[in-house]
């Protein structure tokens, strides 16, 4: 359905980095601890403390920028941005404004029709804000006092701002998945939205079809889900062309995502660079990266999503389970440890999506978890592929071997279901099964032949587990269109 306006829209990530420690000092990034029991002078901003800067988080930051095909500055610098705000005890953040630590890069959106490029403008390094606790009866609007919990004071993030290429709010969200997943996949972010290590502000505005002047943008602040961030943008969308429509201004403001309301809401006129008052740092020297160091970081690039899924596309895998690959960063290690032990991507693939992951959901277990049983699972594969184990065999195994690191060829010999070369045995056990059958033989033959499916499900009954659909329906087949097998 055609519309006369078409929305702008570009995203702010805000990644908290994986590091131990925080930037600026020792303290730990563990989540969920005691309030204010991560804290020291220095992110407690007490008078006379000095910040250092944590290395891990200058490299983290480098290779997202690397992996997102942005150029590493050589030089890049701190700044003070100085706003007012509880959860903030120095009275400013440190951030990077004028040199940040990557420019430019791009990411592409894995759409049905072909990928989109989405442009980066930069990504900084900055440190994380506290957090106030609200105490009342809901929320903010029915609290009777807040407090200030600093453990998350000085956590080091990444900021990802990118260009307004988003055209709607389901593009945003696609944006989101695929960014988290490439910090995911290079290790430099847990990815857990709900934690709030990986949160976005959502730039918004309207212009009718067809034009390129940019509307009033609005800012969606701290989105930390896709499902809110779709459901935020769309309503924003509508909220803008509705004033527009009815002549009223849109007013450049930052407003937040209320769920229960269904829209979002005014939060504050939005501030601008100049409302900051950024100045350098005078307590952190610039960051000067060489070409050495710069190559150092490359050499830790992982194969990317993308690159993934074209991988297992190219192997035989369809669209579909490459991506379900490939969007699991640890499915995706098991898969290459699979891989490592000599069985086929195509095949490890098939045996984990089909068999795997319902045995991993069934004992609560993740991917990582399992690793060390990768070389049994692919000894249970290739016992499989060398016809040494019947299908419905594997299916009665795995989560023994999977789960419980049971070694396969043992286990097989122990519950009777080792195949040894069929030395004529199953066409005699066909023979016998199909002329015990007369009636269903003789629907076949009349043409209803749906009837297959319970002839070879006889006769595998009659193998008792040592026998393969696979082997059994063409020597059933062969029975069937013999006219002397009666």
């Amino acid at each position: 359905m055609s519309t006369p306006w078409e929305a702008v829209i570009g995203l702010e990530v805000h990644a908290e980095l994986a590091t131990r420690t925080k930037i600026f000092c020792g303290c730990p990034t563990t989540f969920g601890q005691p309030p204010n029991s991560q804290v020291c002078p220095v992110c407690a901003g007490m008078p006379g403390a000095l910040p250092v800067l944590n290395a891990e988080a200058v490299r983290m930051a480098a290779l997202a920028g690397m992996a997102l095909g942005g150029i590493v500055a050589d030089r890049s610098r701190f700044d003070r941005k100085n706003y007012f705000y509880p959860d903030l005890p120095k009275g400013y953040q440190i951030s990077q404004l004028a040199m940040p630590i990557v420019s430019g890069g791009h990411l592409d959106l894995p759409l049905e029709e072909g990928p989109k490029r989405i442009r980066l403008i930069r990504i900084h390094l900055e440190e994380d804000a506290g957090k106030l606790v609200h105490r009342g009866s809901s929320g903010l609007a029915g609290a009777t006092h807040s407090l200030v919990d600093l453990n998350r004071a000085g956590v080091p993030l990444i900021e990802i701002v990118s260009a307004p290429d988003l055209a709607n709010a389901e593009e945003a969200r696609l944006y989101l998945q695929e960014l988290r997943l490439v910090l995911l996949t290079l290790g430099v972010n847990d990815g857990r939205l709900e934690e709030g290590s990986l949160r976005c502000d959502a730039n918004v505005s309207v212009r009718p079809a067809g034009t390129l002047a940019l509307g009033t943008r609005v800012e969606i602040k701290n989105l930390n889900s896709f499902k809110f961030l779709q459901k935020a943008i769309e309503s924003e969308i509508q909220r803008q062309i509705r004033r527009i429509e009815a002549g009223e201004p849109i007013v450049q403001e930052t407003r937040l995502w209320q769920e229960d309301k269904g829209t979002t809401v005014s939060m504050r006129s939005k501030e601008d660079a100049a409302d900051y008052r950024y100045f350098p740092d005078p307590d952190l020297p610039d960051v000067v990266l060489d070409d050495a160091w710069r190559a150092a970081v490359s050499k830790g690039l992982p194969e990317l999503p993308a690159a993934r899924r074209e991988r297992g596309v190219a192997a035989g895998l369809s669209r579909s389970e490459a991506h379900q690959l490939a969007g699991d960063p640890a499915l995706w290690h098991l898969l290459e440890t699979v891989v490592g032990h000599g069985t086929p991507l195509r095949d490890a693939a098939r045996w984990l999506l089909g068999e795997g992951l319902g045995c991993l959901a069934d004992a609560g277990l993740d991917a990582e978890a399992v690793l060390d049983r990768a070389g049994g699972f692919a000894r249970l594969i290739e016992l499989v592929r060398a016809k040494r184990l019947a299908t419905p065999s594997f299916r009665k195994l795995v989560r023994d071997v999977l789960v419980h690191g049971a070694e396969p060829e043992a286990l097989a010999h122990e519950r009777g279901l080792w195949l040894e070369p069929d030395d004529g045995s199953s066409a005699r056990i066909v023979d016998e099964v199909l002329r015990s059958l007369p009636d269903q033989v003789a629907q076949w033959r009349s043409g209803k032949h749906q009837v297959r499916g319970f002839l070879v499900g006889q006769v595998l009954r009659a193998l008792k587990g040592k026998g393969d659909p696979a082997t059994v329906g063409p020597l059933v087949d062969r029975w069937l269109e013999t006219p002397t097998a009666d």
